[in-house]
């Protein structure tokens, strides 16, 4: 294979240790494999980064194996070009499966340039991510409680999310501190109920974090919602294509924009509203859903690539861009059903 990167280096990280080839030029110009082992510890670690840097790598590629690559992608990613590689994309030769042929295998491919990186976020915006994501975990864990006082008190006999949408907020908590000190008339308790209140802010947070604001690493605004899963797979053959689910995605942003999607179906006179309105029909809710979910995606990667603000192009879009073809589309129904039709030009 032609030689691409001249110094690489490969890693098979697992949970204890992490084995690494190097492939570069000696003085005979050959390039026969180095290869060491090393602990996942930090001083493990920094002992891989000197290994590496007395061989003056420039390039690493390392497979994304669960969680266990990212403290190693902490330690070198200031030092060395790094590249994250889908397991999914490297094969090793059946017969032939351990950590070291793993490690050699992975530096051929890096060194003829064969492997495709996966989108690593810089440092900021995986704080972020991290940040989000352990809130939205604390999230889940006060709704496992809620469910437990829910049940407590359904138990009892207790009423209680007939009148309070959200037993743990801030009515529900009155009621319960009411139901607590003695109070049982029902007037009382129900005047205490209030409205739900709305996620927007938090879901736009957990946007950021996991897609980010750069997106130039997005070449189109259709290679977002593709990077995110939210596109319908190619599965074509003998001229007839089959069906093409969406893959698993980032399960964060996906959660986030189920969210977001279902909120937007229920407002008044808006453009998304009106998408989802006029697909489910012919593609059920679910399909419906899944695109208004691409539509987010691509006005979020406009509004970043351009800078400016989201532009409402209101419920009644569909019926203005084209408004001779529904016209002629209702014609066409009412004359099914046995009227005549007669059109006059409004006055002005």
């Amino acid at each position: 294979m032609e030689t691409i990167y001249e110094r690489v280096g490969a890693l098979d990280v697992h949970k204890a240790q992490v084995t690494a080839c190097v492939r570069v030029p000696d003085s005979a110009g050959r390039r026969d494999p180095q290869l060491a082992e090393f602990s996942t510890t930090v001083a493990g670690l920094m002992a891989l980064r000197d290994w590496l840097a007395a061989y003056r790598v420039t390039h690493v590629a390392m497979e994304a194996t669960g969680v266990y690559w990212q403290p190693v992608w902490h330690i070198l990613e200031d030092d060395f070009e790094l590249t994250l590689c889908n397991a999914r994309h490297v094969k090793q030769v059946p017969g032939r499966k351990t950590d070291i042929s793993d490690a050699q295998w992975l530096c051929q491919l890096m060194e003829a340039g064969l492997l495709r990186g996966s989108f690593v976020p810089p440092k900021p915006q995986r704080q972020l991510r991290t940040l989000t994501r352990y809130r939205k975990t604390q999230i889940a864990e006060r709704q496992r409680e809620a469910n437990r006082l829910h049940k407590a008190l359904e138990d009892t006999g207790i009423k209680l999310d007939c009148v309070a949408s959200d037993i743990l907020g801030a009515s529900g908590r009155a009621m319960l501190d009411a139901l607590v000190s003695g109070t049982t008339d029902p007037e009382i308790l129900a005047d205490l109920a209030s409205s739900l209140t709305g996620v927007a802010r938090r879901t736009a947070e957990v946007m950021v974090a996991e897609i980010g604001v750069d997106m130039s690493v997005f070449p189109t605004a259709g290679h977002l919602p593709s990077w995110a899963e939210r596109c319908p797979g190619n599965d074509q053959s003998a001229g007839k294509r089959r069906s093409g689910r969406t893959r698993k995605g980032s399960k964060w942003l996906g959660i986030a924009l189920e969210e977001a999607a279902l909120a937007a179906t229920r407002t008044k006179n808006t453009y998304l509203a009106a998408q989802y309105q006029r697909l489910r029909p012919r593609i059920g809710h679910g399909r419906a859903l899944g695109a208004v979910k691409h539509s987010m995606l691509v006005a979020y990667w406009h509004m970043f690539t351009t800078g400016e603000t989201y532009r409402e192009l209101g419920g009644n879009y569909f019926q203005t861009r084209d408004p001779e073809r529904i016209t002629k589309r209702l014609i066409a129904k009412l004359q099914e059903l046995g009227h005549a039709v007669t059109l006059e030009p409004a006055a002005a």
